[in-house]
């Protein structure tokens, strides 16, 4: 399957790095996590395009096929555009819809408000492991399993040092009185590109200039460190954060189509 978005390209090589089983059935992708089968978005089938109306009872039951297990379904949709108008039949069935931004630099520049005081470098020890999974966890609070949330949260980080220590990734952090108040981490995802992951602040710290600062000085080291020639972010595009990455040179390039339920037996 040719995949033209851009974020679901550098996405499939972050999940090919990290393990991830990717099956081709030509006319849609089954991606698969085994170590984090709790992973929503390490679980799922990408299509190749919104299916028709009589399709959506064999995407589902393909799907239910693939992961019995599961109580979730999570679905992408190739494209660059959002695909709304076209996935109704899907959504009728108790999927949600998410049009994430999907954002590009080939350059950066500084933010307006730098922040000077706190200290920025790449996460090294088991203690900044620790760490980074408890901002993890404060940052997405409101799960409905905490226990099951923690877990999740306890194996993402594992990952992501996984990725850091084979060399194909570096988490960074600012770190205010030497704790870990905003987190991030770039991906060499190949053919000169390097994808942001997981930009995250604890509340305690947002409004002080940390993500924009972390933004610009992650971006120089893909640049000087990865060689990318061009960076890939993907944003919520109704969170205020998108702000901060546009304010160091990212622009808006794709619509990346996600459908998500989270308990199908609902």
């Amino acid at each position: 399957m040719n995949i033209r978005s851009l974020a679901f390209r550098t996405d499939l090589a972050l999940h090919r790095l990290a393990g991830a089983e990717v099956e081709d059935r030509g006319d849609h992708l089954v991606v698969r996590t085994p170590q984090n089968p709790g992973y929503r978005w390490g679980n799922f089938h990408l299509l190749a395009g919104p299916p028709a109306r009589d399709e959506v009872d064999d995407v589902l039951a393909r799907y239910d096929a693939d992961f019995p297990d599961s109580a979730h379904r999570t679905f992408g949709v190739d494209g660059t555009d959002s695909q709304r108008d076209r996935l109704e039949p899907l959504l009728a069935r108790g999927l949600r819809f998410d049009g994430a931004t999907v954002m590009t630099a080939t350059s950066v520049h500084p933010p307006p408000r730098p922040n000077s005081e706190a200290t920025y470098r790449r996460l090294a020890s088991d203690e900044d492991w620790t760490q980074k999974v408890e901002v993890s966890i404060v940052v997405d609070d409101g799960e409905d399993d905490p226990v099951a949330h923690r877990e999740y949260a306890v194996r993402r980080a594992a990952a992501e040092r996984s990725l850091c220590e084979s060399g194909h990734a570096a988490w960074w952090g600012a770190f205010v009185d030497d704790r870990l108040a905003t987190t991030m981490g770039l991906v060499d995802a190949g053919d000169g590109l390097a994808r942001y992951q997981n930009v995250e602040t604890h509340p305690d710290h947002r409004g002080r200039g940390l993500a924009g600062t972390l933004v610009h000085r992650v971006a120089s080291y893909g640049f000087d460190e990865m060689a990318a020639r061009t960076l890939v972010m993907v944003a919520d595009p109704d969170y205020l954060a998108i702000r901060i990455y546009r304010s160091v040179g990212f622009a808006d390039t794709e619509t990346q189509t996600q459908l998500e339920q989270r308990d199908r037996r609902s």
